[in-house]
Order: structure tokens, then sequence, then C-alpha cells
């Protein structure tokens, strides 16, 4: 899974990692740890538009959804079913780059999880990396503001994260650098599937 997720680079790192511009850029502030369940905005690049770096916010809104209150289970899509769910499969082919430096996860130290050690998990190639997304857009029916949101994919974990996220074996899908022009562009899903991945490295917080 992926709740929790560090952005802390410069605006001007990130614009030329990803060789792309922000929009507004203004509306980007670093974080050391962005908590998902605040469903605040953090910088995106569409299929739509590959030279701009948009602020969407964290958790998918299909755009039949009567209210909000779906985000709260949708931080996450499992890339599995992703076709397959509701929430989801109107927005497969809405890919998006979901940028980070790194994410978080807990490694439970007792069988229900009452201890935890948190750590801090990066590719061991890419300072700055994208997570596979999928995105929606929403329109509010009280007040009729539009609402951008995105979903990050995940796949069953590698052998670093069962050993951390060892109650629910599951990771992001974090995209190698060389495609993540192919994400965008459609393609298969299930070519994101473990055992495709990058080399994590992990570290105790």
């Amino acid at each position: 899974m992926c709740y929790r997720t560090k952005l802390n680079a410069t605006l001007k790192d990130i614009e030329s990692t990803f060789r792309a511009r922000f929009i507004e850029p203004e509306s980007y502030t670093p974080m050391d740890e962005i908590n998902g369940f605040s469903f605040m905005k953090t910088p995106v690049i569409t299929y739509e538009n590959q030279g701009e770096i948009e602020m969407y916010n964290w958790g998918l809104i299909p755009f039949w959804a009567k209210d909000d209150k779906i985000r709260k289970m949708t931080l996450n899509a499992r890339i599995e079913t992703v076709n397959e769910k509701p929430a989801y499969r109107n927005s497969v082919n809405n890919r998006c780059l979901v940028i980070a430096n790194a994410y978080y996860e807990w490694k439970w130290l007792d069988p229900k999880g009452k201890e935890k050690q948190k750590y801090l998990i990066m590719p061991k190639d890419q300072e700055l990396f994208a997570f596979a997304g999928i995105y929606s857009s929403w329109k509010n029916p009280l007040n009729h503001e539009l609402v951008n949101s995105y979903s990050i994919l995940t796949t069953d974990a590698n052998e670093l994260m069962c050993e951390i996220h060892n109650s629910k074996k599951r990771m992001p899908v974090v995209l190698k650098k060389e495609d993540q022009a192919k994400w965008l562009s459609g393609g298969e899903v299930l070519n994101f599937t473990f055992p495709y991945e990058v080399e994590l490295e992990a570290q105790t917080v």
C-alpha cells in the first residue's frame, strides 16, 4: 500500500528531471511527509499534458460520485483489478505520473500490529521518481467546482517489501524512468504488475 509519501525536492529539480513545467509554481510546497488521508494536492503529469506539471488531489473521485467520501478508499488501486472495479474502470486510460522522492511503510513487529517500525523507501537509481497513477475529473454537485484527483496503483510486494510490509505484502508501482512514457501512452496495465519492479532501498525512521 502507499498512504504516505515524501516530496521535498526543489521546483527546479522536479522540472529538470521530468522535462516539464509547473502550471502553478506557487502552489507547490516541498514536504518531508505527505499524508494521503489529507487528500491534498501533489504534483502529477498526465498523458494529456506531458509537458506540464499540475496539482491534483490524492484520492480518486470517479465522475459519477455523488460526493467526495469515496476518496478515503481510493488512495490506492490494486493494479490486478483496476479494469474491473467501478471506481477505477472509467479512469484506466487516464494515466498520470505521481511525482515523489520516497514513500513510507510500516513493518508490524507483533502479530496484531500494535508495535510497528517505520521505513523510508526509495529507488536506488532515481532521486526523483514517479508512481504509476490514474486520474479522474469530477464536478462537485454542490458548488460545481471541478476536482482533478488520482490514485496510486499497487501490486504484489517484492522481496524487500514483503519483509517490510509484512501485514498485506503490497507495494506501489514505481516506474522505471525509461517506462514513464510507456505508462502515459497507455501501455498494457498488467505489464506493470510484479515481477515488474525497480530496485528499492529502505531505511528506518
